[in-house]
């Protein structure tokens, strides 16, 4: 089948029919179907390996980005770390059929609100193979179908993923629809996806999940006739206060910047107080190991060798060792930065003084807020909560790190005694 929208339509029929199924499955058999992905994965990894070199030659060929290719590369550890995400799936508590809440009505009716699947997810994905895994597990293990639609760069890492997945899955009693990936790099599946709303007669996709650069978010959101839980960019920033310990700020601004400056939670701006003790040092530790410093014009007096900040850095992710800087009046003035410049993903105070902590988290409108703590723990492992699909930046349905519990929905249910209107 070559014709994009009806490749997608026939997909979202299948899945319809597989989450219908996966809906009704109990945590048991979700959680053996998940280890016995995991085992296959395992398996797989040479295959897996050999096809993420294919897709390395490529992309390097083709000129992606040292971000790009490292969201993209494999190696005996990683795939084994995404084995690992699978299985860890299995391990969490199953939200379908979870009583969020109960009342009970003055006539005697009982109402309770209970998490169920959302249905059939699409997910459109760029460069990082491990998606694939992880948004299969997390889709299962919720009790939805998925359609995986990956990156031409990556796509014989995804496809090798998916095979050793679906050949677990399968072999547990998952039905094989539950996860299918589109085999075709043809942009036009994605147009076909973001319009499968189930208008024309076909079965619906109920939920688009972007992750990806900004180009793709900015086009799903523009054309999707289906709901999208997105985020944008990873504009993130680091806070230090002049009450921050120094030698603390320093570890956690180098952290925050140069564990890995190619994922989503990387620090891209730091902000440094006025009235702190070493701005000087704050900035010469990223300088010094080999990060490109733009800096403002009061730090520029301090550190004249420095390249200037425009206006654009501010609203720059660089994914790479770049980074901006600025001195800020306080508190205050970090707050009015970030509320500008931010994209309400990550932003992290460093500080000693309470009070200040306790206003920048409860004023910074991110769905991840820290203090004290490195802006690259913007994970859902790190948060408890398994493999992620995606670090979701609006503000309905599901915020921050989007897990189990965020590709769940609910319904009301009542139990009743023989109560009318009348």
């Amino acid at each position: 089948m070559t014709d994009p929208s009806a490749l997608v339509a026939d997909l979202t029929l299948r899945a319809r029919t597989a989450a219908r199924i996966l809906a009704t499955l109990p945590t048991k058999t979700k959680a053996d179907a998940l280890r016995a992905a995991s085992e296959a994965l395992v398996a797989a990894k040479a295959e897996i390996l050999a096809a993420n070199a294919d897709d390395m030659t490529n992309a390097t060929r083709a000129g992606l980005s040292g971000a790009m290719l490292d969201r993209l590369r494999l190696d005996p550890g990683r795939v084994r770390a995404i084995a690992d995400g699978v299985a860890a799936v299995a391990a969490l508590d199953d939200p379908v059929g979870a009583t969020i809440d109960e009342t009970t009505r003055p006539n005697g009716l009982v109402l309770r609100r209970i998490r169920v699947p959302i249905g059939v997810i699409g997910i459109i994905y760029e460069s990082r193979p491990n998606v694939t895994a992880d948004a299969a597990a997390l889709a299962v293990m919720a009790g939805n179908a998925v359609i995986l639609r990956g990156g031409s760069e990556a796509i014989a890492s995804n496809r090798a993923i998916h095979a050793a997945l679906v050949h677990g899955l399968a072999a547990a009693g998952i039905p094989a629809d539950a996860v299918q990936l589109v085999p075709t790099t043809d942009r036009a599946a994605v147009g076909a996806m973001l319009t499968a709303d189930g208008s024309g007669g076909g079965a619906a996709i109920d939920l688009i999940i972007p992750r990806g650069g900004k180009g793709l978010v900015v086009r799903v959101q523009a054309e999707a006739r289906v709901p999208v839980l997105a985020h944008l960019d990873g504009i993130n920033h680091v806070y230090v206060d002049a009450s921050a310990d120094p030698a603390m700020a320093i570890a956690i601004v180098r952290d925050a910047k140069l564990r890995r400056t190619g994922v989503c939670g990387a620090m891209e701006t730091l902000l440094i107080d006025r009235g702190f003790s070493d701005p000087h040092g704050l900035v010469s530790t990223l300088h010094d190991a080999g990060c490109e410093m733009r800096v403002d014009a009061d730090l520029s007096r301090l550190m004249p060798d420095l390249a200037r900040a425009t206006e654009a850095d501010w609203d720059t992710e660089y994914l790479d060792a770049i980074a901006s800087a600025a001195l800020v009046d306080g508190v205050d003035g970090a707050i009015a930065h970030i509320a500008a410049h931010g994209s309400h993903h990550t932003d992290a105070i460093v500080a000693d003084d309470a009070a200040v902590a306790e206003r920048f988290l409860a004023e910074v409108d991110s769905a991840i807020v820290l203090w004290n703590a490195s802006t690259q723990f913007a994970d859902g492992g790190e948060f408890g909560l398994g493999a992620e699909i995606g670090i979701a930046t609006g503000r309905l349905h599901a915020r921050g790190p989007v897990a189990l519990e965020g590709l769940t929905t609910y319904k009301w249910v009542g139990y009743g005694t023989g109560q009318v209107r009348g």
